[in-house]
């Protein structure tokens, strides 16, 4: 029998399927056996184990989290034998939020009800909704808070709402109409209750193909949002939607968190649900890891363009060859056959920039035009946008977009995958 290291994380469940993949690796702690770099490490209430053949020895094995947390476990392999090396994260919170805390999105189960008082940051990015700034030691004044949260989905945008000035002009005034009244095609349908609604602190909503899961239909177009209120905060969410037959869990957090953002997206995709979350952390190599096919998410792009993207963002991110590859006719379909996509010409307009191309009025043209389509899906999009504009300081028509984009960027909140905006409005 091989002599292997048998790796699972276990998640607790609230009778729903958590399953996941995550990045780790194996080393050698007596550095006489095999280091393995970048295993894959199942997820879920009951995974089964992927097995790493390994020579008999001491071990450290790592699982690395989206979070950026790194767990660790010490085994001992024995010749011929599997042996077993299982992580625990069952400390959520509430079972039901099992996906949000591995994202990274809530705090462990002993902090979250811990009755002590947090230090934190006094930053609008570490803050909640409705929390108010910490005070000078560092703690948050204890004050009674309406912890009340408003969210209207938009399952059909305007395409005219999309623009950088449109969005800009949302945060910059006081509107006559809500926003969601201001950024809708169709009507807005404000949501009865959340579809999980453990605690008024931490609402959660799940969408689908056709909707919030909790009350499906309504008329549906290229481009769905979420607009969040709570205590006069508001906060503009883009949804990855659709993404397959995968659901769209946002997560509200009312609470002064020490993780996490006030409002976080995630894609309950198995496969790749993980490598988003690494995306958000500027970890490209590892997400490499779970975008293995790739390939196949090019090819399958008309059924999830979105999840095309998102593989393009990982390939354009993490290869930095000189000349043309084998995808870079890929990236050229995906900006011409979605014209509702900015990710996909801002991607290719990048993707010349890189190449060093002698074409450069080319990318110049690419990143204008993946302006002019409207804000990206990905934080990530618009990161790449600014840079490259930035590449043209001399061109009057770069300047001005690069302007609206860099703006647009101080209300993003960069830790998320996709493009959330705060909109800091006392009303909506």
């Amino acid at each position: 029998m091989t002599t292997a290291l048998a790796v699972r994380l276990f998640l607790s469940s609230a009778g729903e399927s958590n399953d996941a993949v995550i990045v780790g690796d194996i080393y050698s702690a007596d550095l006489t056996g095999r280091t393995r770099r970048n295993i894959l490490i199942p997820c879920g209430t009951s995974p089964r184990p992927a097995a790493y053949p390994v020579t008999p020895g001491r071990y450290v094995v790592s699982a690395t989290l989206p979070s950026g947390l790194v767990l660790t476990e010490n085994a001992v392999a024995a010749e011929g034998e599997e042996t077993a090396v299982d992580f625990v994260m069952t400390d959520s919170p509430y079972e039901t939020h099992s996906w949000q805390y591995l994202m990274g999105n809530i705090e462990p189960n002993r902090v979250y009800h811990s009755p002590g008082r947090i230090p934190l940051a006094p930053s609008i990015a570490s803050r909640s909704l409705v929390a108010p700034l910490a005070g000078p030691d560092g703690f948050v004044p204890e004050a009674a808070v309406d912890l009340t949260t408003l969210a209207t989905w938009i399952g059909d945008s305007a395409p005219t709402a999309w623009s950088f000035a449109s969005m800009l002009a949302l945060a910059a005034n006081g509107p006559e109409l809500p926003v969601a009244q201001r950024i809708a095609r169709g009507e807005p349908r404000v949501l009865p209750a959340p579809d999980v609604s453990v605690d008024a602190a931490t609402p959660l909503y799940r969408f689908g193909p056709h909707g919030p899961v909790a009350a499906p239909g309504g008329p549906v177009g290229e481009r769905q949002f979420l607009v969040v209120e709570a205590a006069g905060s508001v906060r503009l969410v883009t949804l990855p939607l659709p993404w397959g037959n995968r659901e769209i869990e946002v997560l509200v957090n009312l609470r002064q968190s020490p993780t996490g953002s006030a409002v976080a997206v995630t894609v309950r995709d198995p496969a790749v649900g993980a490598g988003l979350a690494y995306m958000s952390q500027g970890s490209l190599d590892t997400a490499a890891q779970l975008f293995t096919d790739v390939e196949g998410m090019l090819y399958s792009k008309f059924q999830n363009p979105l999840g095309a993207a998102a593989g393009a963002y990982v390939l354009a991110g993490t290869d930095h060859s000189a000349g043309q590859t084998y995808w870079d006719p890929w990236l050229e379909r995906l900006a011409e056959d979605f014209p509702w996509l900015s990710d996909g010409a801002i991607l290719r307009a990048v993707r010349l920039l890189r190449r060093a191309s002698t074409d450069r009025q080319q990318a110049r043209d690419g990143l204008i035009e993946g302006f002019d389509r409207g804000i990206p899906y990905y934080t990530l999009g618009l990161a790449w946008l600014i840079d490259g504009l930035s590449a043209f300081p001399d061109d009057p028509e770069c300047v001005r977009r690069l302007d609206e984009a860099r703006r647009l960027s101080w209300l993003a909140d960069v830790r998320e995958p996709f493009l959330i905006l705060d909109l800091r409005q006392g009303s909506a």
